[in-house]
């Protein structure tokens, strides 16, 4: 059942108008589907292991429904939350953002327990899995710079690491176009709107889901088998029943 709240702007439109209908819980093929996975190398620089009680990093990949998705199945992951970074307060509006023009990307702040998952370990399911990191100023259907490939540093030192292992990816070819993610440090998250949170558990059959972002819970499960956790760690706690 298609959900009546607002779906992203032009990409998402494009998709649900030429996508193919579900049908009794089966998703027919689509050129939008999403990519596979893929097996890479951890980072070679990381940071340590904490006693802390929890850790911040920010990521955008693409829409935030599937990246927030992944990270919710991800063990270590204390809350995955949907939201806006790379602009200003008074931007941070899912129909403002949608136009393109305010800075912003569609993010998930992950906040993590640093004894059981390290920066990297998050960085490295970031880009095998929650969304492919060659593509610039897009993700599967949706365009434009709200939809890029970026990582939103806390600090310094997790500044270095993911330029690290940028370097470090590219250098091996891991991929067969280079890295496009934009490093971006000193920029505030926004929490989105409430509408927006765990939107992949509570509609695993909206067909823009289906298509594009349950595989890669599976794709998470395949490559990390480790860190998969069957059972995602939600914003709304109530979501879950």
């Amino acid at each position: 059942m298609f959900d009546s709240r607002p779906q992203h702007f032009l990409g998402r439109r494009a998709f649900l108008m030429g996508a193919a209908v579900l049908t009794a819980g089966t998703v027919a093929h689509s050129a939008f589907a999403a990519e596979d996975g893929r097996a890479i190398p951890a980072p070679a620089t990381d940071l340590p292991a904490s006693a802390a009680p929890s850790e911040v990093m920010v990521v955008a990949g693409g829409c935030f429904w599937g990246v927030q998705g992944v990270f919710q199945h991800t063990t270590g992951v204390i809350q995955a939350v949907s939201g806006y970074a790379g602009g200003l307060k008074k931007d941070a509006d899912y129909h403002t953002v949608g136009g393109g023009g305010t800075g912003h990307a569609e993010s998930v702040e992950i906040t993590y327990d640093p004894s059981k998952i390290t920066y990297g370990k998050l960085l490295q399911i970031f880009f095998a899995v929650a969304h492919n990191p060659t593509q610039l100023n897009r993700q599967g259907p949706d365009d434009g710079p709200q939809y890029r490939s970026a990582i939103f540093p806390r600090d310094d030192a997790q500044a270095t690491v993911a330029a690290a292992y940028i370097a470090q990816l590219n250098q091996a070819h891991v991929f067969p176009s280079p890295i496009v993610t934009k490093i971006q440090p000193k920029k505030e998250f926004y929490r989105a709107e409430a509408y927006h949170q765990d939107y992949m558990t509570l509609n695993p059959r909206h067909p823009y889901i289906a298509f594009n972002d349950l595989a890669k819970i599976g794709e998470l499960k395949k490559y990390f088998p480790d860190a998969y956790r069957a059972k995602p760690v939600l914003v709304n706690a109530k979501a879950d029943g």
